[in-house]
């Protein structure tokens, strides 16, 4: 594997509801800092982990890559670390994901209304992941603006982006964990969050 502070190429997975395109902004940032993003593009909701981590698994085989991950995105992309630990990917920077669970998937998955939103990522979003134990390197960054629809079905303790609790955010092994004043589709257009994911995949630290 390449060391971390020569892997240039990112790819970047985009959350549940989310479009490939919602990733284009940070690709920007990314791309005039001298990074090779790419976008990963998946089918959240409908597909759900069992159709995306063999696709990912894959593309990630393919070379030492970084990841850069929105939301659902951290998730999968842990599992997929988790379940192939030979997976050449350095570091990897979440963006807003609840890694230990979210309370806002539970309330939705309640509801016979609201259940069918989740698809079939509804157990990996209200199950989270284990404590990080692998290689590669994973910082979080989390916001704290709570404006999101979320808010209206998780019960969340303490600061949140509106969807995710910065609590739900806290894994147990990860490298690095930020909180910062935007809501969660705000980290997408995030100029701070790019700024600490360029820092963290060329020196392991976020620094602003």
């Amino acid at each position: 594997m390449a060391k971390p502070s020569d892997t240039r190429k990112v790819l970047m997975l985009h959350g549940i509801w989310m479009p490939g395109v919602s990733m284009a902004w940070l690709g920007a940032r990314l791309a005039a800092a001298g990074f090779e993003p790419e976008v990963f593009a998946y089918a959240g909701a409908g597909g759900g982990p069992e159709a995306t981590l063999p696709r990912l698994v894959e593309r990630l085989r393919r070379e030492p890559v970084h990841v850069l991950a929105h939301s659902l995105g951290g998730l999968i992309t842990l599992t997929a670390l988790r379940e192939h630990p030979e997976l050449p990917v350095p570091r990897v920077v979440c963006l807003g994901s609840p890694l230990c669970g979210s309370s806002a998937a539970d309330g939705l998955a309640r509801h016979a209304w609201s259940a069918p939103m989740l698809g079939r990522a509804a157990q990996l979003l209200q199950a989270g992941c284990p404590p990080w134990q692998g290689a590669a390197e994973i910082g979080l960054i989390a916001g704290r603006s709570p404006r999101g629809l979320g808010r209206y079905f998780g019960r969340f303790e303490g600061d949140s982006d509106g969807t995710v609790a910065v609590s739900e955010t806290r894994l147990p092994g990860l490298a690095a964990h930020e909180v910062i004043e935007a809501s969660h589709s705000g980290l997408l257009f995030s100029a701070q969050a790019a700024r600490m994911a360029e820092s963290f995949f060329r020196r392991g630290r976020f620094a602003d």
